[in-house]
């Protein structure tokens, strides 16, 4: 002891202990008792679920750790299943997925973020005036679907604006299933496309999904917005995804987005994703990237000899294009 004061030794210093005082132990519990929901909606750590006909909110149990979970997915719950205001069951397990749709910010953004899971069928809504429609980001959503294995429907909006004949055109050698409707018009076509199926319906903001889901289901009660007469783009109203039970079936609504990013998805697969494309991409010789004026692209031959669309090869190219951080324009 020195001056009065005792020195200090290494027994003196507090050592936190790390992780708590129990002992860590991989052997996580597996819950054989769950009851099995579906994710309908997704809110700040919230889940809400349906247990067959009954409303479930949950949180997620810690040793699931960082995984995300969806709008879609199947998930096992335990804890307080009555779904009495107030109470909060726990989800302990996510089954496996039949399917995943994916976007990313931009195609240069290596962070992919997971839209919906186990859906069958990608309806992409596209309006056909008010705002303008944009083929590319229509080609986008086209190879989303066809990566993530579900079957896409065109589904052209405002019919009653604009004539619809010049786009379903652009992509007549897809042989692509389509609907179109109008804010007047009949919806039993649109109906008789996602009866018994869970489709998750996506497009840009403003085109009218919220407006469709809303005379689908009068109960939906899902927010409209208007389109701005100087950008002619439209503002976000649906801020969550979210599933609405739909005559056996599910549609999944999601928020109006301006881009879809495709990084997560290989060159070859956007090449996949537009199949008109394919006789020709098949005579390119080995390794083309398939840009302007490549030599010996087939593509080429095959627009200068009017077996393919200028538009599509032009869309290829700019999505290809824009995965070498070039910047593509709308």
């Amino acid at each position: 002891m020195r001056g009065g004061r005792r020195e200090l030794g290494e027994d003196d210093v507090p050592v936190r202990a790390r992780g708590g005082s129990r002992p860590r132990t991989r052997n996580r519990p597996k819950h054989e008792n769950a009851r099995q929901g579906f994710v309908t909606a997704v809110d700040r750590g919230r889940y809400s679920c349906l247990i067959e006909d009954r409303p479930v909110v949950a949180m997620k149990a810690r040793e699931l750790g960082r995984g995300s979970i969806v709008v879609g997915d199947r998930v096992g719950l335990v804890g307080d299943l009555s779904g009495e205001p107030g109470t909060l069951a726990r989800v302990v397990r996510v089954e496996e997925r039949s399917s995943v749709l994916r976007r990313t910010a931009d195609d240069t953004d290596p962070v992919e973020r997971v839209v919906v899971a186990n859906a069958d069928q990608l309806a992409i809504v596209c309006s056909l005036a008010d705002p303008e429609p944009r083929p590319r980001f229509v080609d986008r959503c086209l190879v989303a679907a066809f990566d993530a294995g579900l079957e896409p429907l065109l589904c052209l909006t405002k019919a009653d604006l604009a004539d619809p004949g010049g786009l379903l055109r652009t992509y007549g050698g897809l042989d692509l299933p389509h609907v179109v409707t109008s804010s007047t018009g009949d919806l039993s076509a649109l109906r008789e496309r996602l009866a018994g199926r869970i489709s998750v319906l996506v497009g840009y903001s403003g085109v009218g999904k919220s407006t469709l889901v809303n005379l689908l289901d009068p109960e939906a009660g899902r927010s409209v917005g208007h389109v701005n007469p100087v950008t002619r783009r439209g503002r976000h109203t649906s801020t969550s995804a979210v599933a609405l039970p739909f005559e056996g079936g599910w549609i999944i609504d999601t928020p109006g987005v301006r881009s879809f990013g495709l990084a997560h998805v290989s060159p070859d697969d956007v090449v996949a994703g537009f199949p008109d494309l394919a006789d020709e991409v098949a005579e390119c010789p080995p390794g083309c990237p398939h840009a302007v004026d490549t030599p010996g692209c087939a593509l080429d031959t095959g627009v200068a000899r009017g077996r393919l669309a200028p538009e599509r090869v032009d869309s290829l190219r700019r999505l290809l294009s824009s995965r070498d951080a070039e910047e593509e324009r709308h």
